[in-house]
């Protein structure tokens, strides 16, 4: 099995970028910065960045070197599927002694922590003893109803509290042996994160960098233009454009349940495992897209929205502030439900 942090999301958003519109000036405008683009794999998807880049920026060949290198130690650090990985290597530990712990791990886990608490235990990173029970972990099963005593055996080595951060020094610690951390519903939004880190740092203010659905903008497509994101319609059997955002400086993820999936006696069980019951949600909430200041804050939430349904979910938005974005399937029929500021990001595109 290749190594990475997850499956390929089921839900990935389309990434639409438009070219601005013809204007008149007295003055002849500038000749825009030509838009570089690097892809790649990473983490069992796969990343693009596309960048108007500076006189001082290092070459294409280069920064993709830069980019590279960094995603593959975020991945050797948080991966599941690498058994070498930091996070395979702490899981595998049959101790609640003190383990020291690198400070890229230590950040994620301290905002998994925070989210899973705002989102009253909806996002659990200790949830993976039940991910890999139904299948859709990296200890692969065929599709199949897990008994009723794993289910409950799985839960009782699950829980926020089964983890703590040391908080005088780089250290976690588990609170059961057989305690298993899964970071798939935060890390790619992490390294998403870093590498716009890495482009502000070489001086690039005009930047989309995306990793399997999770995206970061920074400043302008084209002169005045935002990055247009088109999010896609949650239908599993074609890919096409739900609606449109016009986007600048901030991130956006979107989780849904109608990909990754399997199907029992007519029955749909998705691969977003709800904590305190051990089950697949069953919500009827089919996508949900989310924006905030991080990627990595953005997935979580998009993670724990997901577990928690419209009606919870909407309430957490609203108390949080939150622009969201919920569509909820019943009988065949798609409705929308928005949270806060969210509303505003289609209204620029449409004017």
């Amino acid at each position: 099995m290749h190594p990475s942090i997850l499956r390929p999301r089921a839900l990935v958003a389309l990434i639409v970028l438009l070219a601005a519109g013809a204007g008149f000036s007295l003055l002849r405008p500038e000749p825009p910065v030509a838009e570089l683009h690097m892809s790649g794999r990473t983490m069992g998807t796969t990343y693009n960045v596309k960048y108007r880049p500076t006189q001082t920026t290092p070459t294409l060949k280069a920064l993709q070197v830069e980019v590279d290198a960094l995603l593959a130690e975020i991945n050797h650090t948080m991966s599941t599927y690498d058994p070498e990985s930091e996070l395979s290597r702490f899981n595998r530990l049959r101790t609640t002694d003190w383990v020291s712990a690198s400070a890229p791990l230590r950040d994620v886990l301290k905002a998994a922590l925070e989210i899973g608490a705002q989102s009253e235990g909806a996002f659990d990173i200790t949830v993976g003893p039940l991910v890999n029970l139904w299948g859709f972990g990296p200890e692969v099963h065929p599709d199949r109803i897990p008994l009723e005593r794993d289910i409950a055996a799985a839960r009782r080595r699950s829980g926020l509290d089964k983890i703590t951060l040391s908080e005088t020094q780089p250290a976690i610690r588990k609170h059961h042996p057989h305690v298993f951390l899964d970071l798939s519903g935060i890390a790619k939004g992490y390294g998403v994160d870093r590498v716009a880190e890495l482009m502000t740092a070489h001086g690039i203010k005009h930047f989309m960098v995306e990793i399997g659905g999770e995206i970061r903008v920074r400043g302008f497509k084209d002169h005045e233009t935002p990055w247009r994101i088109a999010i896609e319609k949650p239908l599993s059997g074609e890919r096409s454009v739900h609606t449109m955002l016009a986007l600048s400086d901030i991130a956006l993820a979107t989780s849904g349940n109608y990909r990754n999936f399997f199907e029992i006696a007519g029955r749909r069980y998705s691969h977003t495992i709800d904590p305190t019951t051990g089950w697949p949600v069953d919500n009827h909430l089919v996508s949900v897209t989310v924006l905030a200041e991080t990627s990595m804050r953005a997935d979580a939430w998009a993670t724990a929205f997901q577990v928690l349904g419209p009606e919870r979910g909407m309430a957490i938005a609203e108390r949080f502030s939150l622009p969201v974005l919920f569509v909820v399937e019943r009988d065949g029929h798609f409705e929308e439900r928005v949270c806060c500021a969210f509303q505003r990001y289609r209204k620029q595109e449409l004017s």
